[in-house]
């Protein structure tokens, strides 16, 4: 099975999309996503005849919050975790809701502690890029 297979097997309705056009607008590898299946984080919503995978437009909003995480550091256990939380919203009752509201409330305050370090760190690179300009300035 070849990404041109998959590319090219006719056989899916319209709005749903082969892995190559969901890959392209992710900005991810094929690769990538096919590992993201094999670990259960972004299953295709379907397959062709033929047994290509088949993504939806919801399937590629998944793999979107899955490629902002990862950035962030957060494993694929923690990226499961938060998706079965989106996957469950709004929850069948009250106290559902509220527990999945509070485990997301959870990971944003996570994702923001991880940004925080991260504008920390780019701060410092920064600083560091000016330090090595500066010495190679005074250089000839």
């Amino acid at each position: 099975m070849t990404e041109y297979d998959e590319q090219h097997d006719d056989q899916h309705d319209a709005g749903t999309m082969h892995i190559g056009e969901l890959a392209d607008r992710a900005g991810m590898s094929l690769r990538t996503i096919r590992h993201y299946d094999e670990v259960g984080l972004l299953v295709p919503s379907g397959r062709t005849t033929g047994g290509f995978r088949v993504y939806t437009e919801r399937d590629l909003e998944r793999l979107l919050v899955i490629r902002r995480m990862k950035p962030l550091g957060f494993s694929l256990d923690e990226m499961g975790d938060l998706l079965s939380i989106v996957d469950g919203l709004p929850g069948s009752d009250a106290d559902d809701t509220a527990a999945r509201a509070a485990r997301l409330d959870a990971f944003l305050e996570d994702a923001r502690a991880r940004h925080a370090k991260l504008v920390e760190r780019a701060g410092m690179a920064e600083e560091f890029i000016g330090t090595l300009g500066s010495l190679r300035a005074s250089l000839p």
